[in-house]
């Protein structure tokens, strides 16, 4: 199934809301928040059966490279996105998926450390590891450590996370694999992303960049890894699994679950949509503060982080398969206490899902895509980009509306240290 399809379907699921025919009878905190833990579920096991496509599509591409066969995986990976993106609203209240998170989409990265880049690349200041190639080298060394890195597995790949100290020196997940595919995107804030040739990954005669060997064996270990890490967090929000994170919520009080719902929702829509993943890149005009930036799917990336914030806020998720789950929701609570304030709260999260839509129809309609948005001479894209990050704030401001009403105090979501 393509990103265009589940966007199609993201948007039809929308109108049950819009038309007034959520979840009608009468709901309980407590029953929102055991709705939520199945809404976490179907999320991460959808990212789990799209990581596991990726990680067969993968072998099968190592196998017998071609151009064909990187197009087929360059599309597992744009697919397996669209629900990983939609579980970061999971992030913020969540301990659990916080701490977790990092080793599955940490960013931005330097991607000498895992392989060869261009001479004149921009890596973090003071980094040591950020031309270490891990690659082309059975041994690096970072500083006064010399490490062995013969045998490309995914404990070591997991082991080199933030070698040296550095938040950038990103070994695994999903921005190391999409970097193994697509290569560096040289155009900066022109048009095009990478455009990493097959013949990378084609051992012995054919050859492209050396190493082609050991680059397949990061590729497919890195991959690896990510369903590895997809399968433990499945069982953590699983109903079948005795002792999980899923029982810690259910077990706690139905006002904490919902702090932690609506905190999550705050969070991701203010510091790190609008904040993180937005502002920071366009006061910059920086390209390397991209979120997908090998790939150039930031688009994507933004509008399924939205749909998950509305995903949690209505009680709606398309699954993978087609399938519409639904239940007992915020907005159900919310229009229970003040039906009015539902109408209103729903408008606005209306209004910004059709703003964040609005980087999807640039980038796919228009060959305008985030990073030429972001680019310091863009009025027109700055613009776009800064009025989504205005439709974020604003939502935020109806999600703690939402709190209110419905008897959720001091939730003070997360800024990331920006001020909007």
């Amino acid at each position: 199934m393509n990103v265009k399809t589940l966007l199609v379907r993201s948007i039809a699921a929308s109108a049950v809301v819009v038309s007034g025919a959520s979840f009608s009878a009468t709901v309980t905190q407590d029953q929102v928040v055991e709705h939520y833990a199945d809404l976490a579920h179907a999320v991460f096991a959808d990212a789990l059966t799209t990581a596991k496509t990726l990680d067969k599509s993968i072998d099968a591409f190592l196998s017998n490279p071609s151009e064909k066969s990187l197009a087929e995986v360059k599309q597992a990976w744009l697919d397996s996105r669209v629900p990983y993106q939609q579980s970061e609203v999971f992030r913020f209240g969540n301990a659990v998926v916080d701490d977790w998170e990092g080793q599955l989409n940490a960013w931005p990265l330097d991607e000498g450390l895992i392989d060869y880049v261009a001479a004149d690349y921009q890596y973090e200041l003071g980094n040591e590891g950020a031309s270490a190639n891990i690659v082309a080298n059975e041994k690096i060394t970072i500083g006064a450590t010399t490490l062995d890195t013969a045998k490309i597995t995914p404990e070591l790949i997991a082991d080199l996370n933030e070698v040296g100290g550095s938040e950038a020196n990103v070994a695994s997940g999903y921005h190391a694999i999409e970097f193994l595919l697509w290569g560096q995107d040289l155009n900066g804030t022109n048009a095009g992303a990478g455009e990493r040739a097959y013949t990378d990954f084609v051992v012995g005669k054919g050859c492209t960049n050396g190493n082609c060997e050991r680059r397949g064996e990061y590729l497919q270990a890195a991959a690896d890894l990510l369903v590895q890490d997809l399968e433990w967090m499945e069982k953590q929000w699983s109903a079948s699994e005795a002792g999980n994170y899923r029982q810690e919520l259910l077990n706690d009080s139905a006002e904490n679950g919902l702090r932690k719902m609506l905190f999550g929702m705050g969070s991701s829509s203010l510091g790190e949509l609008a904040g993180e993943r937005m502002k920071v890149a366009l006061e910059a005009n920086s390209t390397e503060d991209e979120h997908d930036c090998f790939s150039d799917n930031t688009h994507n990336s933004h509008y399924y982080n939205e749909q998950g914030i509305y995903n949690v806020y209505t009680g709606l998720y398309v699954r993978e398969n087609g399938e519409l789950l639904s239940g007992p929701s915020i907005h159900d609570l919310v229009a229970q206490k003040d039906k009015q304030a539902a109408k209103e709260i729903q408008k606005q999260f209306d209004v910004t899902r059709t703003q964040v839509g609005q980087l999807v129809t640039s980038a796919e309609k228009n060959n305008q895509h985030f990073d030429q948005l972001i680019a310091a001479g863009n009025a027109q894209g700055n613009a776009l980009v800064n009025e989504t990050i205005m439709s974020l704030v604003a939502q935020t401001s109806s999600i703690e509306r939402a709190a209110s009403i419905i008897g959720i105090d001091s939730l003070n979501p997360d800024t990331a240290d920006h001020e909007f």
